[in-house]
C-alpha cells in the first residue's frame, strides 16, 4: 500500500467517525452473557488468493461455512527438523494474504532465528482467513472481514453450559484450532514453538485466542486494541484467573502466555492508552506483558501522545487519532519485525511455569 493510499484510507476513517457521531455511541441498554456479546452476525464468506503460498481448505466450521487459510513454508522445511509455527491473524477489512504485500514477514521465512538452533533457521507461517461479519467499530469498519473477539466463549472443548444455557465455541477460534492442527499433523512443526502474531483486530483476536490455548507459547502483536474492552463494545469484560464473580469478568485458561506488542504513540481510535491499560491488567495477573511504543518514523518513544486520546476505552472522536493515528495504524512496523521474532524465539512453551 502506497503512502497516498494510506492517506486516502486514513481520511475516510477520520470522516466516517467524526461525521457519524451517532455511530460512535453505545445503545442505552443491552443483554450481556458470561461470554460478552452475542456471536457476530455473518454477512458472507471470503476465500483468500494466497498468491505466494498455498491455500488450505475448505474446512466447514460449526455454522457450515467453508473456511480457508494461507500457508507459507521455507524450502528446507521437513519433519526431521521441525520449525516454529507463526500464526498471523490479519487485520479487519483485509484478507489473510495481506501479509504478502503489507508486511515483511516473508523476508524472514527461511532465515530468521526463531529456535536458537543454527541448524533450524526459519519458520512456517500460517494465516487463517476471517469472515465478513459485524464489528463493534465505527464505519467504515462496522462490518467486513475480521474476527469476532466480542463473543468470548473460547473453550477448545466445545460447548459450555452456564445456568442451563448452552454457549457454543467461538467459530473463529475453532477455525484457528483446525488449521494449526492440520499443519502440526504434518510433523513439520516444533510443538514447543507455536506462536501468534496479529495486526489490529487480528491482534485483538491473537490476544483473546492465545490467552485461552495452552499450546500457544507466546504472542508478538502489532497495534491491537484491548480485546475485551474498546469504545463501542456493548459487553466489556476484564480478564481474571479465578472463577468470575460477575459477567463483567472473563476467566482465561492460559495465564502464563508471554505477550509483546509494538504499537503507535498516536494510533487510530486512541488505541495507545487502551492497550497499555490492558497490558497492565495482564501484568496484574502475573503475565509477561511487554510493549514498545513507536512514533511515526518507527522510533521507540516513552509514552502515548495525549493529543491522540487519553481514555483507556479508546477515543473514536479524536481527530488526531482518526487521521495521523490511522496513517500510523495502516503500516506494518517493518523495522520491528526482527525484534518481534526474537521475542517469540526467547519464549518457547517449555519455559513456562
Amino acid at each position: 500500500m502506497t503512502r497516498a493510499d494510506r492517506r486516502r484510507l486514513a481520511l475516510l476513517l477520520a470522516l466516517s467517525c467524526c461525521t457519524l457521531v451517532a455511530a460512535c455511541k453505545k445503545p442505552e441498554s443491552v443483554t450481556c452473557s458470561p461470554f460478552g456479546d452475542s456471536p457476530a452476525t455473518l454477512f458472507e464468506n471470503y476465500i483468500p488468493a494466497c498468491n505466494e503460498g498455498s491455500r488450505l481448505g475448505p474446512w466447514k466450521d460449526r455454522d457450515g461455512l467453508a473456511r480457508h487459510a494461507c500457508l507459507y513454508e521455507p524450502d528446507h522445511v521437513s519433519s526431521t527438523k521441525p520449525l516454529p509455527l507463526v500464526v498471523f491473524i490479519h487485520p479487519s477489512l483485509f484478507a489473510a494474504d495481506i501479509l504478502e504485500r503489507w508486511t515483511n514477514l516473508l523476508d524472514y521465512l527461511g532465515t530468521a532465528d526463531v529456535t536458537g538452533d543454527p541448524h533450524r533457521r526459519g519458520f512456517i507461517l500460517l494465516a487463517p482467513e476471517g469472515r465478513n461479519i459485524h464489528h463493534y467499530y465505527p464505519p467504515p469498519d462496522a462490518s467486513g472481514l475480521g474476527w469476532d473477539n466480542w463473543y468470548r466463549q473460547f473453550s477448545p472443548s466445545g460447548d459450555v453450559t452456564v445456568n442451563g444455557r448452552v454457549y457454543p465455541e467461538n467459530v473463529d477460534a475453532a477455525t484457528i484450532d483446525h488449521f494449526i492442527a492440520e499443519e502440526v499433523a504434518t510433523g513439520k512443526v516444533d510443538r514447543n514453538r507455536i506462536y501468534l502474531t496479529g495486526w489490529s483486530n487480528g491482534g485483538a483476536m491473537a490476544y483473546a485466542y492465545g490467552l485461552n490455548r495452552l499450546n500457544i507459547a507466546a504472542a508478538a502483536i502489532y497495534s491491537a486494541p484491548d480485546p475485551f474492552e474498546l469504545a463501542l463494545d456493548l459487553c466489556p469484560q476484564h480478564p481474571v484467573t479465578a472463577a468470575p464473580a460477575a459477567i463483567s469478568e472473563l476467566p482465561i485458561a492460559n495465564p502464563h502466555l508471554p505477550t509483546y506488542q509494538v504499537h503507535n504513540s498516536c494510533d487510530i481510535a486512541g488505541l495507545c492508552p487502551n492497550i497499555r491499560f490492558f497490558a497492565g491488567q495482564l501484568r496484574a495477573l502475573g503475565l509477561d506483558a511487554t510493549n514498545t511504543i513507536i512514533d511515526h518514523d518507527q522510533n521507540a518513544v516513552a509514552q502515548c501522545e495525549d493529543r491522540c486520546g487519553t481514555n483507556k476505552d479508546g477515543d473514536l472522536l479524536n481527530f488526531n487519532a482518526s487521521s495521523r493515528g490511522a496513517m500510523n495504524h495502516l503500516r506494518w512496523p517493518d523495522k520491528w519485525t526482527p525484534k518481534m521474532l526474537d521475542f517469540l524465539r526467547d519464549h518457547p512453551l517449555k519455559t513456562k511455569p
